[in-house]
C-alpha cells in the first residue's frame, strides 16, 4: 500500500469516527436506543473513536514500515485535530435550529 493512500484512509476514518457519536442515539453506537443520549456518553464514544482511529493509523504505519515513537506533542495535536474534525457533527447536534420544537 502506498503511503499517500494510507494517509487518506486514516483521514477518512478520522472524519467518520469523529462525527459518528453525534449522529446516533444508540449507546456506544450498538447498544439500546435512547430518547436523548447525554453529553457524557458522546464524550466517551468520541474517546473510543479516537482510540480506534489511532489503532487504524498505527496498523497502517506498521504495514508500510517501522512505527515511529511519538511524544506527547503528537498526541496533543492528534486530539485537537480529532475534536476539530468532529465539529460538523457537534454543530448538527447542538447548534442547529430545530423546527420540530416550534422554533422558527
Amino acid at each position: 500500500m502506498d503511503q499517500t493512500v494510507a494517509v487518506w484512509i486514516v483521514l477518512a476514518v478520522a472524519v467518520l469516527a469523529a462525527n459518528l457519536p453525534y449522529f446516533s442515539e444508540r449507546v456506544l453506537l450498538v447498544g439500546p436506543r435512547r430518547p436523548s443520549k447525554g453529553a457524557w456518553w458522546r464524550l466517551l464514544e468520541l474517546a473510543l473513536m479516537a482510540t480506534l482511529t489511532w489503532a487504524v493509523g498505527s496498523l497502517l504505519e506498521s504495514r508500510i514500515g517501522q512505527r515511529h515513537p511519538q511524544g506527547w506533542e503528537f498526541y496533543a495535536a492528534a486530539i485537537c485535530l480529532f475534536a476539530t474534525l468532529g465539529f460538523p457533527g457537534f454543530v448538527w447536534r447542538y447548534l442547529r435550529r430545530s423546527t420540530r420544537h416550534g422554533q422558527d
